[in-house]
């Protein structure tokens, strides 16, 4: 690793031997502090074709919404998102959820946005659509999800994982799993910075831990009720990818980013309803999780963007995975594909934690597929 000296500043190249500067030589932007009157600043952010990259443009607003029905509708360009369904290639944005923006700040908002096509029928990417219909189908049940969000910080070349050794691996797995010390975490700085900046967004970050494999993180989002995971997951990615610009890193959601002896990455999802969190609420945990036992098949196909392409190469068996051609499920059991935590054994109420969703998975894909079943709500 090299560092360099650039205007009073040292900026390291880690271990790529290169130096990417954005201009500024890592020193902040100095019109970020200009007034900008009585005009706000909304980013919308949008799901493109690949079901599990975020896209997203600014648009200037007279006043600050008090509401997210007062904000306008808007579109792009779908030809250049994988999203084009013909000669209209024109996709409708419209607005699902506001969200404070920690990088402008003052009255800025960050503006979570469903696709629509030409026909103002939701796009056939749009996910959040039929999970929206299904979550207010059982909200009477009053469905809570926490999901934990597992990722691997890289370079910014995004091909060698954040301050791994340049030619080589660093040591076993083992110390690195919740671990203290510069010889054991890599990246702390930028998984502060998200945490602080979802707290300040409003996103319903619940916790971070260092991962089993160094350079490896997760944090978790919930409780949330209904369709409003798959809103603050969404955000709390784009704000993850966001900040790691700041540090000249790359985010990466695939599910075993490295081969070989190395854990991969999910998507682990905890779900109650109310039923399951009262008194004798065992009775119905049990009851659900039979039933999604049930839909193995189905499930495994909604928990990556890929059909399970993706997750085949996570769940192995091995790596704290159950394998994904069969479903089991025990108390305390991290190698199946759904746990139920030993304190929810104990009191006979609680949740259960769904195992299996990589961690590229679309959450509003992931809590849509259990509901369907738990509430059986197929068409």
């Amino acid at each position: 690793e090299q560092l360099i000296w650039v205007d009073k500043a040292v900026v390291s190249t880690q271990s790529t031997g290169s130096f990417n500067m954005d201009g500024l030589n890592g020193m902040k932007n100095p019109f970020m502090d200009l007034p900008q009157g009585d005009k706000i600043q909304a980013y919308y952010i949008w799901i493109d074709g690949s079901g599990q990259n975020l896209r997203g443009k600014t648009r200037t607003l007279d006043k600050v919404p008090t509401d997210v029905s007062e904000l306008p509708e808007w579109n792009f360009d779908g030809s250049s998102t994988g999203q084009s369904t013909g000669e209209n290639s024109d996709v409708y944005i419209r607005p699902v959820a506001i969200f404070k923006d920690p990088f402008r700040r003052g009255d800025n908002i960050l503006v979570m946005c469903e696709t629509y096509a030409p026909d103002d029928t939701p796009h056939p990417t749009n996910k959040r659509a039929s999970c929206n219909k299904n979550m207010e189908a059982c909200k009477d049940q009053h469905p809570w999800f926490g999901i934990e969000q597992e990722y691997t910080l890289f370079d910014h070349t995004g091909k060698n994982p954040y301050c791994w050794p340049a030619n080589g691996f660093p040591g076993p797995q083992g110390p690195y799993y919740c671990g203290v010390g510069a010889d054991r975490v890599k990246g702390r700085k930028i998984v502060e910075a998200h945490y602080r900046a979802c707290l300040y967004a409003g996103v319903k970050i619940a916790g971070s831990n260092g991962e089993v494999m160094p350079s490896q993180w997760e944090y978790q989002v919930g409780p949330c009720e209904g369709i409003e995971m798959g809103d603050h997951l969404w955000v709390s990615r784009y704000i993850l990818c966001r900040v790691a610009e700041e540090f000249d890193a790359v985010v990466s959601f695939d599910p075993k980013p490295i081969p070989g002896d190395w854990n991969g990455a999910g998507c682990h999802t905890n779900i109650s309803t109310l039923a399951m969190r009262q008194d004798g609420g065992m009775e119905h945990i049990i009851k659900a999780i039979e039933a999604i036992g049930k839909k193995h098949k189905e499930h495994i196909e909604s928990y990556d963007p890929t059909g399970g392409a993706d997750n085949k190469r996570r769940l192995t068996g091995l790596h704290e995975t159950a394998s994904i051609e069969k479903f089991n499920y025990g108390v305390a059991h991290r190698g199946a594909s759904i746990r139920i935590p030993r304190q929810v054994a104990a009191d006979g109420h609680g949740y259960f934690e769904d195992r299996r969703p990589s961690s590229n998975a679309d959450p509003y894909s992931i809590t849509n597929r259990i509901i369907k079943t738990i509430c059986s709500l197929e068409e």
